[in-house]
């Protein structure tokens, strides 16, 4: 927990940057000291087989020396022709021969070509006690020229295996390569995927955090305020998160605020508007009884002002009523093409008056919800289309299921509602340009009542296009359909 209140974002940005790159720089180095011990085996490597040719090349030159001064040595085979210092120059081709071996054994080479090295030396021996030890003769001079080409054969082989031994280090010397370059490649690729895997770790912790903030946000801006806010991940955000929270809070309590206040007021002009609608029922009757026309006149239009008032704070108390109805109200199975049925027929009247014609299109929905507030959906948008339908207009209802939603469209053919009043025409008490006289205003609450019964059921409500060829409003509501 400690070590959670500590991260910020900016902190896990380097936390992850820095797991990220460990990888990365450990595949380097690692790459690095490899190619530095195989640059320092190779070398290794080329210095010792080049000590080393140098060497069988100089036992081999100083092998070819011994047998030419052998050679030389037997065509002199009268001590009486030889010179002193022949016998001394042989010696000195024999020491030179034998320190040349020396040398090479020094230099730690292979078992077999010591070995071979070995084998000469000992045939070069061989020559030398025959041609010391053995008189002059023919079996003689065949036996030195067998002992002579003993001696190429062993320096061949000496070469031919050297030959072999160095191809042997260079082939070892290339597997290693490709062994280091193999382990490389592996290494290099596990620690890849090791930072990508963090990296997708800090991508996932962002986004969630991102995404509870995006939500949050949505809820708040299509006033959502039913669920807490709750963001997890760095400090600041967070933080932010808890902000959020507060102003959801703050929110509500304005709401409650403002729907407190409407009921009040509701509660507060019931009274005196009782009273001055029977006292202008009173002056009524009184001008009538009178004679007096004028005053009679006057007083019914004070009645039908009263009356619109007494209707206007109905609303308004129904309209702050209606989060603490919706708490104590139970959802049930509704058949929402019966609820509409029976909605049309109630306003039969009214779409008499104006000739008006109904095209439905409805499919049977049967959905959870309350009925009440389904009707008052219903209710206030037929209404609307009613009121504001010219005489002789045509009214579309569309009802049918897609997609998991129930959707709800009613289309008059009246003035329609300006792009510019959309977003405001679910306010309460707001009026945009296409409204009627005052004469015939609303309280202009009937949208924001629907908009209110449809967020209860989790749905939304829009303003959107007409159809092609047509005019007016156009509203379509869609609910969620939840398991019955």
């Amino acid at each position: 927990m400690k070590f959670k209140k500590i991260i910020s974002l900016k902190s896990l940005i380097i936390l992850g940057f820095v797991i990220a790159v460990i990888p990365l720089f450990l595949g380097v180095m690692y790459a690095a000291f490899a190619m530095r011990e195989t640059a320092i085996l190779g070398r290794a490597i080329n210095y010792q087989v080049f000590a080393q040719t140098k060497a069988i090349r100089l036992v081999l030159q100083k092998s070819s020396d011994v047998e030419r001064k052998a050679r030389l040595f037997i065509l002199l085979s009268d001590p009486a022709l030889r010179q002193p210092y022949e016998r001394e120059s042989y010696e000195n081709t024999r020491s030179a021969f034998k320190q040349a071996l020396s040398e090479l054994l020094k230099l730690h080479v292979d078992n077999k070509i010591a070995l071979l090295a070995n084998e000469l030396s000992e045939k070069e021996n061989l020559i030398y006690q025959q041609i010391m030890g053995s008189a002059a003769g023919d079996n003689a001079s065949v036996a030195v020229n067998e002992a002579f080409q003993g001696l190429r054969e062993s320096s061949n082989t000496l070469s031919r295996e050297f030959e072999s031994h160095v191809d042997h280090e260079f082939n070892e010397l290339r597997q290693q390569s490709e062994i280091l370059e193999q382990g490389l490649l592996i290494k290099g690729a596990v620690l890849l995927v090791v930072s990508f895997i963090f990296i997708v770790l800090l991508l996932v912790v962002l986004s969630r955090s991102m995404r509870q903030l995006d939500a949050a946000i949505r809820r708040l801006g299509s006033t959502e305020l039913a669920e807490p806010i709750v963001v997890s991940g760095p400090t600041d955000l967070r933080y932010l998160g808890e902000r959020l929270e507060w102003l959801r809070t703050h929110l509500m309590e304005l709401a409650l605020s403002k729907r407190q206040f409407i009921h009040n007021v509701a509660c507060e002009i019931k009274t005196p508007l009782q009273e001055i609608s029977e006292g202008a029922q009173w002056l009524a009757s009184d001008a009538e009884a009178q004679g007096d026309a004028m005053r009679q006149s006057m007083a019914l239009v004070l009645c039908a002002n009263i009356e619109k008032l007494h209707t206007v704070s109905e609303e308004l108390a129904r309209y702050s009523q209606i989060n603490a109805m919706s708490a104590i109200q139970h959802p049930q199975t509704v058949n929402l093409k019966e609820v509409l049925e029976a909605v049309i027929m109630d306003y039969q009247e009214p779409i008499a008056a104006k000739s008006l014609s109904i095209k439905k299109l409805l499919r049977p929905v049967a959905m959870s919800g309350v009925q009440e507030q389904l009707r008052g959906i219903i209710g206030h948008l037929l209404a609307n289309a009613v009121q504001y339908s010219p005489v002789n207009g045509e009214i579309r209802i569309m009802l049918r299921e897609a997609g998991g939603q129930v959707e709800l469209e009613i289309e008059d053919e009246g003035p329609g509602i300006a792009p510019e009043d959309r977003s405001r025409v679910f306010e309460p008490f707001f009026r945009g340009k296409g409204m009627l006289d005052d004469a015939n205003e609303g309280a202009g609450l009937g949208l924001a009542i629907v908009k209110e019964y449809v967020a209860n059921h989790q749905g939304c409500v829009d303003i959107i296009d007409p159809r092609e060829d047509q005019q007016g409003a156009r509203i379509q509501v869609r609910i969620p359909l939840k398991e019955l």
